[in-house]
């Protein structure tokens, strides 16, 4: 899967909130969300499920489809 489209997903689903919101809710920080969504870097598994969890969506429909 390529980054920067993982990147543009989490970027979508976290729609009005902070990155800021999104970090302190599943337990990161708002550079490790911005890295994300940029497409820097690629979370490792646990905290793909936070981010999945705290978004109501699956881990493979944002990683890895």
């Amino acid at each position: 899967m390529d980054n920067k489209k993982i990147g543009e997903r989490l970027r979508a689903l976290r729609g009005d909130k902070t990155q800021k919101e999104v970090a302190d809710a599943i337990g990161t920080t708002a550079m490790a969300i911005s890295n994300y969504e940029s497409g820097e870097r690629v979370p490792y598994d646990g905290i793909k499920m936070k981010l999945a969890e705290y978004y109501g969506v699956t881990v493979q429909s944002i990683f890895f489809t």
